[in-house]
């Protein structure tokens, strides 16, 4: 007698595409990092002058990997109107000509905050851990398919409320930085605004299938842990404890 083969249980159905937003928003919006205890104190004006330095030099490290890992995006794509929509992102950021672009306004904020720019743009200060974290990023983005990757992105759907959040505390908290050192924050709202929308409708019509969904999911999910990671590591900093004298030496 042949054996009749093993049934094959059906995976789970595509969610249509009312329900996959949700279930995007909802993912990041429970993970988002301005949850995180750094920024909730941020935010209530209880960041000392050190604090706010410490995460404005580690942070422009973040902001770096942004265009290399659009490149990555735009790399994976075969699609001339997509690139095409997608390279104005490195423009944001690089700027069209020197002087401009999303690097230059953090900078600004730097400069606002008493800080050396040569150093800050060095990368000579940032802390290991967030080198690492950050850098995982970009290599989330090279090791990912292409709806994955930009899915990744989609932390950018949060970004203008919290940006919003962000100018309001630092012109009432610190108001001894300049306003005009707020210019990336402010920038970030309709950028960030028109971002997400393209990449949102991109993920959900190239998402064909219920695993290609989820792997949207995790890959969101990912980008928040990584952007969780980098307030941890700011969050947990502490200078370095002064040398203690030998034993038998006077200091």
């Amino acid at each position: 007698m042949i054996a009749a083969p093993d049934s094959v249980e059906p995976g789970p159905s595509r969610l249509s595409a009312d329900a996959f937003v949700e279930r995007l928003r909802s993912e990041g919006s429970r993970r988002y990092h301005n949850h995180h205890p750094f920024n909730a104190r941020m935010h209530a004006g209880q960041l000392a002058k050190a604090d706010l330095e410490r995460w404005v030099v580690n942070r422009f490290y973040y902001q770096t990997r942004i265009p290399i890992k659009d490149a990555l995006i735009l790399s994976k794509s075969e699609d001339p109107a997509f690139r095409r929509a997608w390279i104005r992102r490195i423009g944001d950021h690089d700027g069209t000509r020197e002087g401009e672009g999303g690097l230059v306004e953090w900078l600004v904020l730097a400069r606002g905050l008493g800080l050396d720019e040569a150093e800050v743009q060095s990368c000579r200060g940032v802390l290991p851990a967030v080198r690492a974290v950050c850098d995982s990023y970009v290599e989330l983005v090279r090791t990912r398919s292409l709806v994955e990757a930009v899915a990744s992105s989609l932390t950018e759907h949060f970004a203008p409320d919290i940006m919003r959040t962000r100018v309001a505390a630092w012109e009432r908290h610190y108001p001894w930085v300049d306003a005009a050192a707020l210019a990336y924050f402010r920038a970030r709202v309709p950028r960030a605004t028109r971002d997400a929308e393209e990449a949102l409708a991109f993920v959900v019509a190239h998402a064909t299938t219920r695993a290609a969904q989820e792997a949207c999911v995790r890959a969101l999910v990912a980008k928040c842990t990584i952007l969780w990671g980098l307030l941890d590591a700011v969050a947990e900093a502490v200078a370095e404890p002064p040398a203690r004298p030998l034993p038998g030496r006077l200091p």
